[in-house]
């Protein structure tokens, strides 16, 4: 099994830190962040008008996608936040499944793979 290097995994911790960092920005425009528990976010809500029901509908639809969002956005940090989790282990660039080095090439255009990408196929038979 071959180790990967101390730069490159340097590098690759600035990237996942700063598309985190991106990430929590635009998620802290859609949600607030929980003071009690760090790595949870609640929903903003949106401001209500009663009076109008056509209005009311439409920001029901906005919040609906603006969850689907923030959910989005959340799984892709806590993604993030594990691979920062397995550079601090040392264990950054192993397949959670067979526990072979993930190849660099995915690694670099994917920093956050928890596959290699044999197993990421075979998770999505």
């Amino acid at each position: 099994m071959t180790h990967l290097n101390k730069q490159f995994i340097a590098e690759q911790k600035e990237k996942l830190e700063k598309e985190k960092e991106k990430l929590e920005e635009e998620l802290n425009f859609l949600a607030r962040k929980n003071k009690t528990a760090k790595e949870d976010w609640g929903a903003k809500c949106l401001d209500t008008d009663q009076d109008n029901l056509e209005e009311e509908v439409n920001k029901v639809e906005e919040r609906g996608n603006l969850f689907l969002v923030a959910d989005t956005l959340k799984s892709d940090i806590k993604k993030i936040q594990e691979s920062l989790e397995k550079i601090k282990k040392g264990n950054y660039g192993i397949c959670d499944k067979c526990k072979e080095m993930i190849v660099i090439q995915r690694l670099e255009v994917y920093p956050q793979a928890k596959f290699c990408i044999k197993c990421q196929d075979a998770n999505h038979d």
